[in-house]
């Protein structure tokens, strides 16, 4: 055909051309780009033809391959005009473009095509949008020629179910929640827990199935969000334990707390009223009784340089903030209730944690009493090991770690715990107590290479014999109060547990075991309370690296 008669066809067709580009992308510079192409192709392949017969045909066989390639290249969907004419618009390339406005519709179905399953989705857009066979896609998914035939024909029904419903996003569309805190229980693995929910669409997903399991596409509909998204991010949170699949449904596997003020209300004060009565008897007793002055209590902690030849011992406020602590969470072992164990409700994720996790979401404007305690940057109470000794340490708003220090505790801790035990016997390297320094552990001063001392800043515990001694006061002060304490757990408890899904009321049964004993809350009202009523004085500046953290043996 001569170039002539080809621009002139060309010419005629062009705006029937941008109207079909125009209603099948997303902006007037995709149109533009899509129908210059289609053109350009058409005026080429006419210039080496002569013998079209039917040239609306040909133009139009043109653009709907000329869109195949052009959704393939660039990784959008293929849009058509009505389910029902969704296999023949793609199938048969010669049907002309639909001239009314159905920008509505073609939304609806590529929402619709997101909400198959991802096999679906797959061979769907292979065989319609990439225009491939049958028998290629069955090659390449590694499965019967039969079964894709049939997933087409579901994926239709579905489509066209789809596309008669009214889907209906639940108020976490519009009023998406956030966690207000959310902590561990056992050991952290390579993954910073911020990473499981660093997103509002992941902290979504896991609070719109915190009491019933829903499929994929149901919980798409609650956030009012692409099943595409929801899909991947629900593999990612079942891998590490997150989320429990059931059947083609998921449930959460963690605790989350929506705490009324009612329930925080009540908790305070059952936290304030047992740390009233423990902690101010441990306190009197244990300045009272000389065991303060212990030799095996050791801690050369002190604001000023340290001195050369003298060795003085920790002032007692500083010793008292950590031994406080300590003995409330390790004493009264064989007062507790262990009848759950650790290994029968944690969770073994693939990062190497094994942990119970547990998050919370606090309404905005909750009013809480005037006194009530809060738990500000708590961690802890944390320990380890080397098999003779442990390391056991508090992080709190009156300590200062560091940001990241709950992800370095592990390592740091054991390290701690072997120059500790190195320098019994030789002097470690400036390295090392430049480490130790740095965390808080030591002092040094004098002349590395001349006359040179350091001492621990850390309280520690140094025979087994004042360990026992200790613990036994604690013990003794909660058998005291075994009955007080049990009156006012029993309440708090039950309510607990009326707020918790019942497949996770294990695990918080688990966790009431600890109640008054390695429990963040009980230690947080107990440093509480005797710093209002003037027993414990503030840390100093220069102690707070050192604070709460402990060396006793095993």
């Amino acid at each position: 055909m001569n170039r002539q008669d080809v621009e002139k066809i060309i010419t005629e067709y062009l705006k029937p051309i941008f109207g079909f580009a125009l209603k099948r992308c997303k902006s007037i510079h995709d149109a533009e780009d899509l129908s210059q192409e289609i053109a350009i192709r058409a005026f080429r392949a006419l210039l080496i033809k002569d013998d079209v017969a039917d040239m609306g045909k040909f133009i139009w066989t043109v653009a709907h391959n000329t869109l195949s390639n052009y959704y393939r290249d660039t990784a959008k969907s293929m849009v058509g005009v009505s389910i029902d004419e969704v296999a023949e618009l793609i199938a048969d390339p010669y049907s002309e473009p639909d001239t009314d406005d159905n920008r509505d519709a073609i939304h609806r179905l590529q929402t619709e095509i997101a909400y198959l399953s991802k096999l679906q989705r797959r061979i769907v857009v292979a065989f319609y949008f990439e225009n491939r066979n049958q028998a290629d896609i069955a090659k390449e998914l590694d499965i019967p020629l039969g079964t894709v035939k049939w997933h087409l024909f579901e994926a239709k029904k579905e489509l066209k179910r789809g596309m008669d419903t009214m889907r209906k996003p639940s108020e976490l569309k519009f009023n998406p929640i956030k966690f207000h805190s959310y902590g561990i229980n056992g050991s952290v693995g390579k993954k910073s827990p911020d990473e499981f929910f660093r997103s509002t669409l992941l902290q979504n997903i896991c609070y719109c199935v915190r009491n019933t399991a829903k499929t994929i596409n149901e919980i798409a509909d609650d956030l009012g969000v692409s099943p595409v998204y929801v899909e991947t991010e629900v593999e990612f949170l079942e891998e590490y334990g997150f989320l429990q699949a059931q059947k083609d449904k998921y449930i959460i596997n963690f605790i989350i707390s929506e705490p009324t003020a009612e329930l925080l209300t009540m908790q305070n004060d059952m936290y304030k009223r047992a740390a009233e009565l423990f902690a101010n008897d441990l306190y009197d007793e244990l300045t009272s009784s000389g065991i303060l002055d212990d030799p095996d209590i050791l801690c050369g902690q002190t604001d000023a340089p340290i001195s050369l030849t003298e060795s003085p011992k920790a002032d007692r406020n500083f010793i008292l903030w950590t031994l406080i602590p300590y003995i409330a969470a390790w004493s009264g072992e064989k007062l507790m209730d262990e009848s759950i164990s650790f290994e029968e409700v944690a969770t073994i994720r693939p990062d190497g944690a094994h942990n119970i996790y547990h998050a919370s979401v606090v309404p905005d404007e909750m009013v809480l009493p005037d006194d009530y305690v809060y738990m500000r940057n708590w961690c802890g109470p944390m320990w380890n090991g080397n098999g003779e000794r442990i390391l056991w340490q508090i992080d709190s708003e009156w300590s200062d770690r560091g940001d990241g220090y709950r992800l370095k505790y592990s390592e740091e801790s054991k390290r701690i715990l072997s120059l500790y035990e190195r320098e019994f016997e030789d002097r470690l390297s400036k390295d090392e107590y430049a480490w130790l320094a740095e965390r808080g552990c030591v002092k040094t001063n004098g002349d590395y290479d001349g006359y040179f001392k350091s001492a621990w800043q850390i309280v520690v515990l140094a025979s087994k014999e004042i360990q026992n001694k200790l613990l036994a006061i604690g013990e003794r002060i909660k058998a005291k109060y075994r009955t007080d304490f049990e009156a006012l757990k029993a309440p708090y408890a039950e309510a607990v547990l009326e707020s918790v899904p019942a497949h996770l009321r294990k695990v918080k049964e688990y966790e009431l075991q600890f109640v008054f004993h390695a429990d963040g809350w009980f230690l947080v009202h107990c440093i509480t309370t005797l710093l209002k009523n003037g027993k414990l004085k503030e840390p100093t500046e220069g102690q707070r690296k050192s604070l709460t953290t402990l060396i006793a043996n095993v």
